[in-house]
């Protein structure tokens, strides 16, 4: 049986593809781990943030996962010239490019949409206050880490409490004043500033790290696809020619 020659450029381009399922391995382990911590980033947020929010991380862990799988066909095609496996993996590497491209772009409208869904669950939560531990819990959790209150300022409080007292975490801590329990909006030391610009700043900036990542690798796997397809064709025509 007579073997099979690939051409100069066709085994260049084998030992690239090879390399590239490397790198490709690479961004897998990328997207899992920034996609398992935005998805924790999100979840410690779930009150203010609807399910879409974490759908997009959540697709990111799934496309790190379905990566490691995918490499595999790349590499065992690259080495064993094996056009079967090539086309496998050039039809699962276009499908992640698909899923990866989708992502990228819902992230940035995700970042769009943040404003509103944010200030419309700020405003549902601030109502249960009173009522949930948990909902007071998160509310002093947030306005103590990102140093504010309110959704727009400390008004919004007056509101709820119909009077002018604040909840205690939307005052600076007093040192030296051990025992202090006074939070109003007449006390110089309550946060001017409220919580929805500065935690809106926060959920866009992690929407567009997820889209840009997502926009970014995938447009690195179109070299990829471009490999596979070009070793494909050339294996097919070394069997045509034998």
């Amino acid at each position: 049986m007579t073997s099979m020659k690939l051409s100069a450029s066709s085994q260049c381009v084998k030992y690239l593809m090879f390399i590239f399922n490397l790198f490709f391995v690479m961004t897998g382990i990328v997207l899992l781990s920034l996609g398992l911590t935005i998805h924790a980033i999100y979840f410690n947020y779930v009150h203010f943030l609807d399910n879409k929010f974490l759908s997009i991380p959540s697709l990111m862990i799934a496309v790190g996962i379905i990566i490691f799988f995918i490499a595999f066909f790349g590499c065992c095609g690259a080495v064993r010239e094996n056009y079967c496996m090539l086309i496998i993996f050039t039809t699962l590497l276009i499908f992640i490019f698909i899923l990866e491209f989708s992502g990228g772009i819902a992230g940035y409208v995700l970042r769009s949409q943040a404003g509103e869904v944010i200030k419309e669950k700020m405003t549902n939560t601030m109502q249960l206050y009173n009522k949930s531990n948990e909902i007071a819990g998160f509310w002093d959790e947030i306005q103590t880490e990102f140093e504010c209150c309110g959704v727009t300022n400390m008004t919004d409080w007056e509101i709820r409490f119909d009077n002018s007292d604040l909840p205690m975490s939307c005052c600076r801590p007093q040192q030296g004043k051990i025992g202090t329990s006074v939070c109003n909006i007449t006390v110089n030391y309550v946060y001017p500033d409220g919580c929805l610009n500065k935690f809106q700043q926060y959920i866009k900036s992690h929407a567009v790290q997820l889209g840009g990542v997502g926009l970014g690798i995938a447009t690195i796997q179109v070299i990829g696809i471009w490999f596979s397809i070009y070793l494909a064709r050339s294996i097919r025509n070394s069997y045509e020619s034998v």
